[in-house]
């Protein structure tokens, strides 16, 4: 008989393209059936999902190997020598067997059956009403989040709306996909709620749901929806942190912008997150890896306050006073500042800058959603009014641009230089067609690159029913 075993604590449920699952019961496991039946479980198990956010797979390097150094503004860093794969992924030569292509691929779809699990598992438990289903709206949030990041890195991917009999089942297309995503945050958009209590911050609100839909229809390039949906969130009461530094300090976590962000918090069950470490100062906070490339420092005009506060340079003191030493400054002379913990900030308990917070949705990026669709729509006001919002809180004057084309430059180039090593970038150029033009002197190839391959175990393990995307 198949069975799906549940770690008690983490949840630890691997999907698979295989049928068999688990045969074998984990010494410390307890099977799904006798795990999902009280309140309690409930909660253990949509915790397990918000883990997976600050996990291995999702913010360290399998994110960053697909998010991250494809992109200008993300280059290997640390030393020649150290994580040379690395530069596949910079010089797009990464093939269907590479390990990082195929670790993003599992790894989101161990957080896609997290999702699953819950959404057709607590609904079944007698229970307090109310909780039960912002739980399953919780869940569908994410699974909508993780179904993106499939999307936009693979591209269309099978649909498994709860626990299936067998994963051997082929691809769905893209807009199958999208409509898929679509009804999750539409569903889940109309059940949780505006906000939390302290106890709860980093759970996904109903901001959180639309904020992430106005952008799937930004992809989509649905602009009259996204424009509504945006709007939705920019009525909700968010708004820009006036200090662009402290937005990413431990104080300016969940403020006043943050509209879906990851609970990183140091804890002695859980431990951290490595997002901080890898990318931290190498020889004095981290490992040094995914730094900014000259393309990015050379983005930013004059005067723009980001720039001094994304990059991080050997031999400055930061405006909290650590010393950044010179290291391994032969290879490295640059870092992301966003990641950075102070030293005084730190938990001793974890890794370095394990208690960052992870930013998957600003509002900065909202205003920019909806000044995008409205310059689509013929809006020239709204999409000036909220590019400039945006550019003012950086110490920058009012946008020349006043054309429908000079705007979606404009505002295409705000993104670029607002949302700098967050993850936005690489997908940014694809979508917007930039691609092929920006990427090409790195090795990137059009009608190949805009999507990674499936790798090839799952191609293999499907017998049949994978197609792999073109090029590889």
């Amino acid at each position: 008989m198949k069975k799906i075993f549940l770690s008690v604590a983490l949840f630890s449920l691997v999907i698979s393209c295989k049928d068999d699952y688990l045969d074998i019961k984990q010494e410390g496991a307890t099977e799904a059936g006798a795990f999902f039946k009280t309140q309690d479980d409930a909660m253990q198990a949509t915790n397990a999902i918000y883990l997976f956010l600050r996990s291995w797979e999702n913010s360290a390097f399998p994110y960053q190997f697909v998010f991250g150094v494809p992109a200008d503004d993300v280059v290997k860093g640390s030393n020649p020598g150290d994580g040379s794969f690395i530069n596949a992924y910079d010089q797009f030569t990464y093939t269907v067997s590479d390990d990082g292509v195929r670790g993003y691929w599992i790894g989101q779809w161990q957080a896609v059956n997290r999702c699953n699990q819950v959404i057709s598992n607590v609904p079944n438990i007698s229970m307090d009403a109310t909780l039960r289903d912002r739980l399953v709206a919780e869940a569908k949030m994410l699974r909508a989040y993780f179904y993106f990041n499939l999307l936009r890195i693979y591209g269309g991917v099978p649909i498994f709306d709860g626990i299936p009999s067998t994963y051997k089942i082929p691809r769905n297309s893209a807009e199958e996909v999208y409509n898929f995503i679509i009804s999750d945050l539409t569903s889940a958009a109309a059940v949780l709620p505006q906000s939390y209590g302290a106890a709860d911050l980093g759970r996904v609100t109903k901001g959180a749901a639309l904020g992430m839909l106005s952008k799937v229809y930004l992809y989509k390039k649905d602009w009259q929806k996204a424009y509504d949906t945006s709007n939705q969130v920019i009525g909700m009461g968010y708004g820009l942190d006036p200090d662009f530094n402290h937005l990413f300090r431990i104080a300016g976590e969940f403020g006043s912008e943050s509209v879906f962000e990851v609970n990183c918090e140091c804890s002695s069950q859980y431990g951290g997150s490595q997002y901080a470490e890898v990318q931290g100062v190498r020889d004095q906070f981290g490992w040094g890896f995914f730094t900014p490339s000259q393309a990015l420092e050379n983005a930013f005009e004059p005067g723009d306050i980001r720039k001094e506060l994304t990059i991080l340079r050997n031999g400055e003191t930061t405006p909290e006073g650590d010393l950044i030493a010179m290291g391994d400054a032969a290879s490295v002379t640059t870092y992301n500042q966003k990641i950075y913990v102070p030293k005084s900030q730190n938990n001793s308990a974890c890794a370095y800058g394990s208690r960052q917070n992870i930013r998957i949705l600003r509002f900065a990026e909202v205003l920019l959603i909806n000044a995008e669709a409205a310059n689509e729509l013929g809006n020239t006001g709204t999409a000036i009014t909220n590019l400039n919002k945006v550019r003012n809180r950086a110490q920058l004057g009012a946008t020349t641009a006043s054309t429908q084309l000079a705007l979606r430059n404009a505002i295409w180039h705000e993104r670029r230089v607002e949302l700098a090593l967050e993850g936005d970038r690489f997908v940014d150029l694809v979508r917007t067609g930039q691609a092929a033009t920006v990427l090409a002197p790195y090795g990137f190839k059009a009608g190949k690159n805009e999507l990674f391959p499936i790798p090839l175990d799952a191609i293999n393990e499907s017998t049949g029913l994978f197609t792999q995307n073109p090029g590889y």
